[in-house]
């Protein structure tokens, strides 16, 4: 960027003079000059993606005038332009200021003045000097200061002149350098988007050469993988060859042992060739046999005619005899009762000495006792209930004695003597008790309901009894009842019947239904309980129904339902149900004959309902300080439902002595109103008992026994099979 000319004056009275005549042009100049620095210096600030903006350039007209600069040179160059300095008119020097009446200074009075002497108003004039030449000397100084004043402003006007002049000139310079600097600008931005051209062509020259080397390492790949290939298929062909060789050497140890075999083969023929005309006249006598047979295979064809014929008789017959034997079944059901009770007392566990060895007569204090230090039969003396089972030939009767201190000390014995359909001692293994509830798995393939239901206080073994352990000797009913149910389905094929079966498992929380085989959260959906009274059916909106193959896949969601199903801890229990399980089979099955009998078209439908109802016991046993609001709040739910049991039981019962209409109060909870066809004599229906054999115990299953025989006196209708022909 060039920079103006300093311009030096050459009088004390010049810039007073320029000071008239407007702004002076080296302050024009040196605006200009930082408006051009001031646009080189943005331009390479913006960066080559970014055009530049050229400052605009006018004419330029300060508002006032601009110092000389002291660092300018005489002669400046700008972009490559050479101008002259400016230089500035000089004005004559004036020996006295402009409007002056007093007399110059060089000028010397001749005398003194003395006294004033009046000539005129208004004019004063010297005693000594006389009033003519003191007026022509006035006139005189007067000439001389207006023709200085003249010579002045003439010289003023010419400076004034030579200056605008000079302006003009520096105004076309300017002019003629703002085009150069436009020109500039203009070849500047060129230069720019060539260059931003070139980078881009670069940039896609270094992309294709980027892709150019990916190629070129993708082919190198590829050629080393093909060599690689090569490789292994010459091995490859190489192992075939030595295999190929070894099989020739082969071959041709072969060939030689077929030469020497031939030989003596040769040898043989002559020999085979005499047997041959043996074997020819055995041939003939052959033949003669054959007719005989022949006429004997007719015959056989002709009893096997009768006998496939007497066969499908008996298939009829059988079938006939399977309606037969669904008619007796039912019939023997029915004279056991459709509302059976079976009682099974479960053995002492270790986990019993342990929790209660505070009660035994151990010696030692009872917080050292463990299970190892404990004699384990002087234990369970200790700690089980009186009793006794003395029906050893049917198993129907339990005895239970207890012994209490009346209010004189005296003691005090009591014996209760119960009877149900059938009585489980602790010895009694999980397949016993189900050879006693097979029959009901038969009645649920025949069309029938079937609802098996275990009920017992908490740690009483209703859990192990309808679901069982992990081992196949220690499997529960459930899955007993499941493999019975597909093991006659199986056998039912071979008399014209094809069955489907689906399974759901549900719980009962709180009043609450929960689905233990859904995908879903608890809670999340409001499930609700369908009767249909043309059907006897039960269902249960929402629920997951899945279809079931086989047993193994029944196991697989038992342990599903296990593993969701609502379980706590209480002081009678650490892992006590707080929940009903339901777990529902339906069948339905169609008859569709066997081969050479056409089927009947009937269908039937039954379920199998096998419940495992929560635990029940008495708040203040099973929650002595009431301190988990959630777990009382669960036991007043279980016992609520279980006394709606109780209370539909009694009114089934006075219902079947004096007949009537009787209101059953099935509405009372989700338990009853699920049950209801299996309660109303709809289903044939089973309850398990399941008691705890220890003394402390005792009191709770007195009161389950005195309900489970209240249940065995019940007495409800008649189970309807559930059958239609299409």
């Amino acid at each position: 960027m060039s920079r103006l000319p300093r311009l030096r004056s050459s009088s004390p009275d010049r810039n007073h003079i320029n000071s008239d005549a407007g702004p002076s042009l080296p302050s024009r100049m040196a605006a200009s000059g930082s408006l051009k620095r001031k646009a080189i210096m943005e331009e390479d600030e913006e960066t080559l993606d970014q055009p530049r903006k050229v400052a605009a350039v006018g004419p330029i007209r300060p508002s006032r005038p601009l110092q000389p600069s002291r660092t300018a040179a005489n002669v400046t160059t700008t972009r490559g332009v050479a101008t002259k300095p400016l230089t500035r008119p000089r004005a004559p020097t004036l020996t006295q200021s402009r409007g002056m009446s007093a007399p110059p200074t060089s000028l010397k009075p001749q005398s003194k003045p003395t006294a004033p002497v009046r000539t005129a108003p208004g004019r004063v004039v010297s005693g000594s000097r006389p009033a003519a030449g003191r007026a022509g000397a006035d006139d005189k100084r007067f000439n001389e200061l207006q023709s200085q004043l003249t010579s002045i402003e003439e010289a003023r006007a010419a400076d004034a002149a030579r200056l605008a002049a000079d302006m003009e000139a520096e105004r076309n310079k300017v002019a003629e350098l703002q085009n150069n600097h436009l020109a500039l600008s203009r070849e500047l931005a060129t230069a720019k988007s060539q260059e931003l051209n070139q980078r881009r062509e670069l940039v896609h020259a270094s992309d294709e050469i980027e892709n150019l080397k990916k190629k070129h390492s993708r082919e190198v790949m590829d050629l080393e993988m093909d060599i690689k290939k090569r490789d292994r298929e010459i091995r490859e062909v190489t192992e075939d060859l030595r295999i190929c060789r070894s099989d020739l050497d082969r071959e041709r140890e072969t060939v030689s042992t077929l030469k020497k075999t031939i030989s003596h083969q040769s040898t043989s023929h002559l020999t085979l060739t005499t047997q041959n005309h043996a074997l020819e006249a055995q041939s003939t006598a052959l033949h003669s046999q054959i007719d005989v047979y022949a006429s004997t295979v007719s015959e056989l064809t002709l009893k096997l005619e009768a006998a496939q014929k007497h066969i499908e008789d008996l298939k009829r017959d059988a079938m006939d005899g399977e309606l037969v034997r669904r008619k007796l079944h039912n019939m023997v059901q029915e004279l056991k009762g459709n509302i059976r009770v079976f009682c099974r007392v479960r053995p002492i566990l270790p986990s019993d000495i342990v929790t209660y060895s505070g009660a035994l007569s151990t010696s030692g204090s009872s917080s050292s006792l463990s299970e190892g230090s404990i004699d384990q039969e002087k234990a369970k003396g200790e700690l089980q209930a009186n009793l006794a089972f003395p029906d050893t030939r049917d198993h129907k009767e339990i005895v239970i004695a207890s012994s209490s201190s009346s209010a004189t000390g005296q003691e005090r014995k009591e014996v209760y003597n119960f009877g149900f359909d059938r009585v489980f001692e602790p010895e009694s293994t999980q397949a016993e008790v189900f050879e006693e509830i097979s029959q009901l798995a038969q009645s649920c393939t025949d069309g029938y309901n079937v609802c098996i239901f275990a009920y017992g206080q908490t740690g009483s073994g209703k859990s192990f009894t309808m679901e069982g352990g992990v081992s196949e000797t220690n499997a529960g009913m459930i899955p007993r009842a499941v493999e019975q149910v597909f093991r006659v389905a199986s056998e039912m094929k071979s008399r014209g019947w094809e069955y489907k079966l689906e399974g759901q498992f549900l719980e009962i929380y709180n009043e609450t239904i929960n689905d233990l085989l859904g995908k879903g959260e608890f809670d999340k959906k409001k499930h609700e309980i369908k009767h249909d009274s043309k059907t006897g059916s039960t269902r249960v909106t929402d629920i997951e129904v899945v279809t079931l193959t086989s047993p193994s896949q029944v196991r697989s969601l038992l342990a599903i339902a296990q593993s969701r199903r609502s379980v706590a801890a209480t002081m009678m229990n650490e892992r006590s149900s707080r929940s009903h399980s339901v777990f529902t089979l339906r069948i339905s099955g169609v008859n569709v004959g066997i081969a050479g009998c056409p089927g009947t078209g009937e269908r039937c439908e039954g379920s199998l309902n096998l419940v495992d109802l929560a635990g029940s016991e008495r708040l203040n046993v099973s929650f002595a300080n009431g301190t988990d609001k959630e777990r009382v709040r669960e036991t007043q739910s279980i016992n609520k439902s279980l006394s709606a049991l109780g209370d539909v039981i009694a009114a089934l019962g006075e219902k079947g002595e004096k007949g009537g209409d009787k209101h059953i109060p099935y509405r009372n909870s989700k338990l009853t109103y699920l049950l209801q066809n299996s309660l109303s004599g709809n289903s044939k229906t089973l309850m398990v008992l399941n008691l705890s054999p220890l003394a402390a115990h005792l009191q709770e299953s007195l009161t389950s026994l005195r309900f489970a025989t209240k249940v065995n006196n019940t007495t409800i209708g008649t189970a309807k099979k559930q059958s239609r022909t299409s």
